[in-house]
């Protein structure tokens, strides 16, 4: 049998006995792995497939045992959060309702992007090529059992850096505060970027959501930089506001 390895013999930072994250080299996308006593969640794909089965892999070596990854949550429709999603092959996925539709017909603008952005072109065409969609649709929220008293909330927070905006929530446990997963909504290691398909007038109210999920004692998880608290939500929101001219 397999012996689970360490959250940092893997690479990964610790969030809780059964939370943790990966910031992924290059652009600095986090991944997150919640861990329950039948199931395992990832949060993100990676920007590539080799990203993907490294993370796949990486997991398998964090749960030990021959588990495996068996859920996939994407937040937004970003070529470094989705990319990696046929790694993940024959796991059920999640996003936010329309995202499967968008993916779909969007394959030529992700492979653009991630040319863009540095990605090769032949592994940017090749993991566009074989993207796996959502299986599941989250309008509204969604609660994941993972088994052993582990259970995640999926939550539709969006519109707001993109138009389909998904967050985590992993509810408190013993000695482990509120968890939320937010995505691109919030960021840390430079300004939240609002690209042609950000919703700027939706976006301080989406933060206001992550904020009401998670409670003034959570750790906010963004999707690129170091983790943060709610003052730093609560001051990011400020400043989106000021800039998009909203309240």
């Amino acid at each position: 049998m397999d012996v689970a390895l360490a959250w940092d013999e893997a690479g990964w930072e610790r969030l809780a006995p059964h939370v943790g994250r990966r910031r992924l080299p290059v652009w600095d996308c986090t991944a997150g792995l919640v861990v329950g006593g039948e199931s395992a969640l990832m949060i993100e794909a990676g920007a590539t497939l080799r990203e993907g089965a490294e993370l796949r892999t990486q997991a398998r070596g964090i749960l030990g045992g021959g588990r495996r990854v068996t859920h996939l949550a994407l937040t937004h429709p970003h070529f470094d959060h989705v990319l990696g999603a046929a790694a993940f092959a024959g796991v059920e996925v999640y996003g936010a309702v329309g995202l499967d539709k968008l993916l779909a017909g969007g394959r030529d603008e992700l492979r653009a992007s991630a040319v863009r952005h540095g990605v090769g072109e032949d592994a940017a065409a090749e993991a566009a090529d074989l993207l796996v969609r959502p299986h599941h649709a989250v309008c509204g929220e969604w609660t994941l059992d993972l088994g052993g008293g582990v259970q995640v909330l999926l939550a539709n927070v969006g519109p707001g850096h993109t138009g389909h905006d998904l967050a985590v929530l992993v509810p408190a446990g013993a000695g482990s505060p509120e968890i939320v997963f937010c995505g691109d909504l919030v960021e840390e290691s430079g300004e939240p970027q609002a690209g042609d398909d950000a919703v700027p007038e939706r976006w301080p109210a989406a933060l206001d959501r992550l904020l009401e999920l998670g409670g003034p004692d959570a750790l906010y998880v963004p999707g690129h930089g170091a983790v943060v608290d709610a003052a730093f939500v609560r001051a990011q929101r400020a400043t989106l506001a000021a800039r998009f001219g909203v309240s």
